[in-house]
């Protein structure tokens, strides 16, 4: 099992900045890859940002030089640095463990944070 405990969301005015930080704690030695999602109402869950455990990361499209994503192997902490916000970043964000144990792969997922951006 792993747990996943998300901070940081909140309300930013359009062009601010936003660090979401995520704390993962129990069987950690089996995350594979961690990362952000969000979702906006009525729609999909979309991935955001990820980072494999040998530092590969992953964009979203709608986010490609304005979003980091960084880890902090020391804390178990993964970090979505998200800058020039749009009104349409605002979204749950939830994050995110891909785990692989006994040959099969698992999702763990955070509580969710919310990150409104006001126009």
């Amino acid at each position: 099992q792993v747990q996943l405990v998300e901070s940081g969301g909140g309300l930013v005015r359009a062009g601010g900045s936003l660090r979401l930080s995520c704390a993962a704690s129990g069987n950690i030695f089996s995350i594979r890859r961690m990362g952000w999602y969000r979702q906006h109402p009525g729609k999909q869950r979309e991935l955001v940002a990820a980072v494999t455990t040998s530092g590969v990361t992953n964009y979203g499209d709608s986010v490609k030089g304005r979003f980091t994503i960084s880890t902090d192997n020391a804390k178990n902490t993964v970090y979505l640095q998200m800058g020039s916000l749009k009104p349409d970043d605002t979204a749950v964000y939830f994050c995110n463990a891909y785990v692989s144990r006994d040959y099969r792969g698992y999702d763990y997922w955070g509580q969710g944070t919310q990150v409104t951006v006001s126009s």
